[in-house]
């Protein structure tokens, strides 16, 4: 199975990523571990956070293709390619490059650029994005998305980030997300295992009558 496929079908079995800002290396497996029991299928490592090549070097060995792996707030092209190099294959950020999207379609990565309009999401696509991360969702409402997806092609993915809970996952879902990315409240240094594990587990409840089939 190729990435893309491999991408496509972990986000229509588990349409959730944790975004593990903060991780330290020394806990990455554990975190990831239990997220993993959880049901999730989908881990970012953004790289503002301590030693981050480190921590996904660490979960790609420990996990191999059981799970998607990658980074967020990738912001050079530089960075894009040592994520590649410790084993990830998601690239995820906050904006939208030329030189990061480039980077990405060149070494076959799923490349995740952050857009609010339709021409930064018209423009990323055209850079070849594999899906486009709505950011911050929380500044616009599930209605947004109907919206701007009535105008991109019907394939398009669209992963909405920050402010996403258990109460709102099913409006953004309705209205045309494929996937949803969860920041602090899933994961958030300081956080014990048990947290962790009692978040994700909730997460996921509220998302299972959400998944079609």
């Amino acid at each position: 199975m190729n990435l893309m496929t491999s991408w496509t079908e972990k986000l229509a079995e588990m349409p959730l990523v944790a975004i593990l800002r903060g991780l330290p290396p020394e806990q990455a497996i554990d975190v990831s571990t239990v997220l993993v029991e959880a049901g999730f299928k989908i881990i970012e490592v953004p790289l503002n956070s301590p030693e981050p090549f480190e921590s996904i070097s660490k979960i790609k060995k420990h996990f191999g293709d059981q799970i998607i792996l990658g980074a967020g707030t990738v912001l050079t092209g530089e960075n894009a390619r040592k994520v590649y190099d410790c084993g990830g294959e998601l690239i995820v950020a906050p904006n939208l490059d030329p030189e990061v999207a480039e980077v990405s379609r060149a070494l076959g990565m799923i490349y995740c650029p952050g857009i609010l309009t339709p021409t930064e999401a018209f423009l990323a696509l055209k850079l070849g994005a594999t899906t486009i991360k709505l950011f911050p969702a929380d500044a616009h409402p599930p209605s947004y998305i109907k919206a701007i997806r009535a105008v991109l092609p019907p394939e398009t993915s669209i992963m909405p980030t920050g402010g996403i809970v258990p109460d709102n996952m099913a409006q953004y879902i309705s209205a045309g997300a494929n996937g949803l990315g969860l920041g602090s409240a899933l994961y958030s240094p300081g956080k014990t295992l048990d947290e962790i594990a009692s978040a994700a587990r909730t997460y996921i409840a509220a998302i299972t009558p959400l998944l079609k089939g």
